[in-house]
């Protein structure tokens, strides 16, 4: 599949020159969300795995999850506004 010049890569990241929407944006930090929960489930299937790699990814994991929950909170109006 083709992707259109300014539409992003097959991964669905944005050229450098393109502004990203909050919603784009959002897309990106949940896929990436899901893409280390699984690389997560699978290093936790083999016991002797790097444990400090492990460790960092369930961090890093956490932050994405923190950035996600504070860009819907600027996306949805304030109902008291």
């Amino acid at each position: 599949m083709k992707w259109p010049p300014g539409k992003g890569g097959p991964n669905g990241e944005a050229a450098a020159n393109e502004t990203l929407t909050p919603a784009m944006r959002l897309m990106q930090l949940q896929a990436r969300h899901r893409a280390l929960d699984n690389k997560i489930t699978e290093m936790q299937g083999f016991p002797y795995q790097n444990q400090i790699l492990l460790q960092r990814l369930k961090k890093e994991k956490l932050r994405l999850k923190d950035a996600i929950a504070r860009l819907k909170d600027e996306m949805i109006p304030d109902l008291d506004a």
